[in-house]
């Protein structure tokens, strides 16, 4: 198994059921690599926040045609291998997990509490610090982490 860092494997970060049932290639090119351990030193510092526990990758790198297939953005961070949708169910959920690495002050370009399902966190350089919330069916982002009600209350 190839490591990205001490707790995230290139196997884990790579991995989309979509591209298996498409047969699609998801592995990385060198600069893709090169972000995806660059983005697994970032996860190794939710990690830390979130008190060391476990973390479960949803969904890593994410070449354009296997963005594509699963409806994700024309210019995801997904597919530079800088954007990281995880869960961490024995910290929290979701919007907890949000507001811990917040209240760390965890630099990052962009987390979303996306439908109160996963945290969205990209690491790419721009550092934006970008901090939204997505629900369905309304779609749109909102700034901030927020519940669902604060959400519909918003949109």
């Amino acid at each position: 198994m190839t490591q990205l860092s001490a707790h995230f494997s290139l196997e884990e970060a790579t991995f989309s059921e979509t591209a298996v049932r498409l047969g699609i290639n998801n592995q990385p090119s060198e600069a893709q690599l090169a972000n995806m351990k660059t983005a697994a030193e970032g996860m190794e510092k939710v990690r830390e926040i979130l008190g060391g526990k476990g973390i479960r990758i949803n969904s890593w790198l994410r070449l354009p045609e296997v963005n594509v297939a699963v409806g994700g953005s024309k210019i995801s961070s997904h597919m530079d291998g800088w954007a990281i949708d995880f869960v961490c169910p024995s910290f929290g959920d979701p919007l907890a997990v949000c507001k811990a690495i917040e209240a760390a002050g965890l630099k990052f370009d962009q987390m979303i509490h996306e439908y109160a399902r996963w945290t969205h966190i990209s690491f790419a350089p721009e550092m934006r610090g970008q901090k939204l919330t997505i629900f369905r069916p309304a779609n749109k982002y909102v700034q901030g982490f927020l519940t669902e009600a604060e959400y519909k209350s918003k949109v």
